[in-house]
């Protein structure tokens, strides 16, 4: 008997961040949850005052997980540069081999004459 997978709706973080489909946001969003941790639990240990540290886990869970976006944003955004620039030296190469435009072909003439 075979069941039938019906999908489920993506996981939206406060209704908006879609955490399953957006690079670099389910990292970035576990990192803040430990940040938050540590930093809240880390300044009530050393002070013991509960709002103020709630505050701090808060102002922690932000700092985290901004930081890890935006370095693993520039990250993804290197990456697919560099993945576009070999695409491209890979389209150039097939269009190019083996014809009077080849820049290998001028090389090893060059080399042949001399």
């Amino acid at each position: 008997m075979a069941y039938a997978v019906t999908p489920r709706p993506p996981f939206k973080l406060l209704g908006i961040l879609d955490v399953e489909n957006v690079p670099c946001a389910r990292d970035s969003v576990l990192y803040g949850s430990l940040g938050c941790a540590v930093a809240g639990l880390g300044h009530f240990l050393l002070t013991s005052r509960i709002r103020r540290s709630c505050d701090v886990g808060v102002g922690g869970f932000i700092l985290v997980t901004l930081g890890c976006w935006f370095h693993c944003r520039y990250n993804y955004a290197k990456l697919r540069i560099q993945e576009r620039i070999a695409r491209d030296g890979i389209k150039n190469k097939i269009l190019y081999e083996s014809t009077h435009l080849d820049p290998e072909r001028k090389q090893s003439t060059s080399k042949g004459s001399s």
